[in-house]
């Protein structure tokens, strides 16, 4: 078994260790420009072009996240970019559910509690005991019910807050208000309190988060935005910020990362800004998920994870 390894900005050297451990047999190499040696599998994170064009020798691709908008954004502006017949995989949690859902119940509770406030309170030296928002109308609603999406839900309804959840097609969580295609699209936002946003980036979700959902929610809603920065009008944030449709905003992604020193959502603060780390990807939950997975492609079995690259999740 030959794998090839790509990720930019990463410690190569302790993931083919890791990877090494876990399948012992298997040749592994990080990719070079240039090297167009024969590979069973490819292991990357935002690989470019010439890695992967023309390599029909893969067996699989396995993308080292649980997005693959990247990875697809290249096959749409190069077609022909991804293999035939090498399925694109992504990871499966890995340990990136609970982690998500710490941060997004972190921003709710901090919302809930007005914790915010508090904050610029203090920048002002004020003493000021603030009245907490009913918790029974204090509406949660979780954009994407994906494995992600309903740990998300699940665990922010366990605080006692009403909770919905929106999907492509219909789903069933114990305790969530679910809805689910374009027709029930409006009616799931409808005076929503705090909007979480964890749908996978695809032609069809992009923008989703502009003026016009925007003033579907309950005046002075809050947004949480942990899935792409795609998903989101900057502008029309910073409108909705300014006329008081929405309270505030926590932001984990964004169109450009890092952020540039000159953005306007620097100079907001209603707005949060945390650097892509709301679910970092595990190195060792990873690997052992991938070697699994390689391990059942070359018995001839089927595995899960495998990408539609039409739907683009």
């Amino acid at each position: 078994m030959k794998i090839l390894f790509y990720m930019p900005h990463a410690d190569a050297a302790a993931w083919l260790h890791d990877f090494a451990r876990a399948l012992p047999e298997a040749e592994l190499r990080e990719w070079q420009t240039g090297d167009t040696a024969p590979a069973d599998f490819a292991v990357v994170w935002r690989p470019p072009r010439e890695m992967l064009a023309g390599r029909d020798d893969l067996r699989a691709i396995f993308n080292l996240g649980a997005g693959v908008d990247a990875i697809l954004a290249l096959e749409h502006e190069h077609p022909g970019t991804l293999p035939r017949n090498a399925p694109l995989i992504r990871l499966e949690d890995t340990g990136m559910a609970p982690q998500m859902a710490e941060y997004v119940t972190h921003a709710v509770l901090r919302y809930l509690r007005r914790f915010d406030e508090y904050q610029t309170l203090q920048s002002e030296r004020r003493w000021q005991v603030l009245e907490p928002h009913p918790r029974e109308t204090f509406t949660v609603g979780v954009l994407g019910l994906g494995v992600l999406g309903a740990q998300v839900a699940q665990t922010v309804a366990s605080f006692g807050m009403p909770v919905r959840g929106y999907s492509r097609s219909a789903r069933q969580i114990d305790g969530i208000t679910a809805f689910a295609g374009e027709t029930q699209f409006d009616a799931f936002l409808d005076g929503v309190k705090v909007l979480v946003n964890l749908l996978p980036h695809t032609p069809d979700t992009g923008d989703v988060l502009n003026k016009r959902t925007f003033s579907r929610l309950a005046k002075g809603a809050y947004l949480i935005n942990v899935a792409r920065g795609g998903h989101l009008v900057e502008q029309d944030l910073l409108e909705a910020l300014a006329s008081g449709q929405l309270a505030a905003a926590t932001l984990d992604v964004f169109r450009e990362e890092p952020l540039p020193p000159d953005h306007p959502f620097w100079q907001e603060p209603r707005i949060t800004i945390t650097p892509h780390m709301s679910a970092l990807t595990l190195r060792e939950e990873s690997v052992a998920q991938v070697a699994r997975k390689m391990a059942a492609l070359m018995r001839g079995e089927g595995v899960s994870g495998v990408v539609d690259v039409e739907r683009g999740y």
